[in-house]
């Protein structure tokens, strides 16, 4: 689609290309004359900012006002339009946005929106984005990379590889768990949880799956899945159990003592989700008591966490700080879905990705 836009009075050229996978990748042609909108984000390089290296796919098409840059030359307010979050940060609030008259949407890397007021955000006639469709795939693949790293005991073997003694040999205490042909307990039967099923269909495993509602049989015939309505009867059933709610008010602690205590004790936990689905304090519980056996986790609250914190003690859990989308293809994918989301909003259009509550 090729066209002529006017954002603010601007005129410039975009070309928005629509490729199969993953949506919308826009790019943008400009004149020397003209001048970009202007976007507010982080500065490149710093905690919860898009990676310096990356920084062309957003300045081709933008404009880019940093924090520092707005706080010493504050007229460029008026001229902002867009913001891009990357992180889970919370700074966009009431006061913060009164500060942005000429705001238009709010675009998020990555799909989970707890840390955004989505309300808030559109009481002032701001629209918000995600990018769900590229986070999906590598989001599944670090969930069966866990399970296979906890069960595997992949990364205390690198350890002894490493640290060994002339002579020693690897001991009892490394054995490992097969996957193959064991129950995995899918919480959040979502895209990601398809396609983590997917994956497990190939190591020949049971699936069981929890959800608010039932998926429609042929979807469930597509991945090998059976549902299970109650979550603790999924808990009872399951070697592995892979957590891939949102995070609400309802799914937050989902997960927490009585949970735990419903799992077998020679069973995995693995949560892909959001950290506050479950219940920190009483994981460490149940790892410390043997309740389970062991925990693989990808979030946790707070990210990182801090040195010293129990989880970080105990050999039977794996801790990523984050990590699900967490690749070259994935990132540069996930920036180019924001700018095509961002262009769309500022030329008036509805964004591929707009988030609705």
């Amino acid at each position: 689609m090729q066209g002529i836009v006017v954002v603010s009075g601007i005129t410039c050229i975009r070309l928005i290309q629509r490729l199969k996978n993953p949506g919308h990748i826009a790019t943008r042609l400009y004149s020397t004359t003209m001048e970009k909108p202007y976007v507010l984000t982080r500065k490149f390089g710093r905690p919860e900012a898009i990676y310096s290296s990356l920084s062309s796919l957003v300045e081709d098409h933008f404009t880019v006002i940093d924090f520092e840059k707005m706080a010493s030359q504050p007229e460029v307010k008026q001229k902002i339009q867009a913001i891009l979050v990357w992180g889970c940060s919370t700074y966009i609030n009431s006061s913060f946005l009164q500060g942005l008259p000429n705001l238009k949407v709010v675009v998020n890397g990555g799909v989970g929106v707890d840390h955004l007021d989505i309300p808030l955000i559109n009481s002032f006639g701001v629209k918000v984005t995600n990018t769900p469709d590229v986070v999906r795939k590598p989001t599944a693949d670090l969930a069966m990379g866990l399970m296979l790293a906890s069960a595997r005991n992949i990364i205390q073997g690198d350890s002894f590889s490493r640290n060994h003694e002339e002579g020693e040999d690897i001991s009892e205490i490394h054995l490992g768990k097969d996957i193959s042909n064991k129950t995995l307990g899918i919480v959040g039967m979502g895209n990601i949880g398809k396609m983590v099923a997917k994956r497990a269909q190939g190591f020949d495993m049971k699936i069981y799956y929890h959800n608010r509602t039932r998926r429609p049989v042929e979807e469930e015939q597509t991945v090998g899945a059976e549902y299970c309505p109650v979550l603790n009867d999924l808990l009872a059933m399951s070697d592995y159990v892979v957590v891939l709610v949102n995070l609400t008010a309802a799914s937050t602690h989902l997960i927490g003592r009585e949970q735990l205590s419903a799992m077998k004790s020679s069973a995995t936990l693995i949560n892909i989700s959001r950290g506050k689905v479950v219940d920190q304090e009483a994981l460490v519980e149940a790892l410390q008591n043997k309740v389970i056996q062991a925990a693989a986790l990808d979030v946790t609250y707070p990210e990182p966490l801090p040195r010293g914190h129990p989880l970080l003690s105990l050999p039977n859990v794996i801790v990523l700080p984050h990590m699900g989308t967490h690749t070259l293809e994935t990132t540069c994918l996930m920036i180019k879905q924001m700018v095509a989301n961002a262009l769309a909003a500022l030329a008036g259009d509805t964004p591929p990705n707009e988030v609705i509550v």
